[in-house]
């Protein structure tokens, strides 16, 4: 599955868009992460315990959002990004959104240098 951030992947054209596609992870750390974290929080820098969490979340929303577009029949992603909120202050929600797409190289269209 490709997935990129712009709105297309260079030397290939859209055949069909096949609509809006997303993955949601909402997490919580356990009280022992928190209280970790609280304690590293004191002493400054970065607070490793979110950052593991959020890299983890961000990843699973990842997997979601191309599990979606699969059964979509879909083989890219345009336009991705990330949105992330906070839930009740102890829960944090990633979501990860774009456009899913069929498309296929263009043997007309410039090719990026390698």
């Amino acid at each position: 599955m490709i997935i990129t951030t712009t709105p297309f992947v260079p030397g290939h054209r859209v055949l069909e868009a096949k609509g809006q596609v997303f993955g949601l992870v909402v997490r919580s750390r356990g009280l022992a992460g928190n209280i970790s974290a609280g304690l590293r929080s004191l002493v400054g820098g970065e607070i490793k315990e979110y950052t593991e969490l959020l890299e983890d979340t961000r990843r699973q929303a990842l997997d979601r959002m191309v599990s979606n577009a699969t059964l979509m029949g879909a083989n890219a992603i345009l336009s991705m990004r990330f949105d992330s909120s906070q839930l009740g202050g102890s829960m944090s929600e990633i979501v990860a959104y774009g456009t899913a797409v069929v498309i296929e190289a263009d043997a007309g269209a410039a090719q990026p240098l390698e």
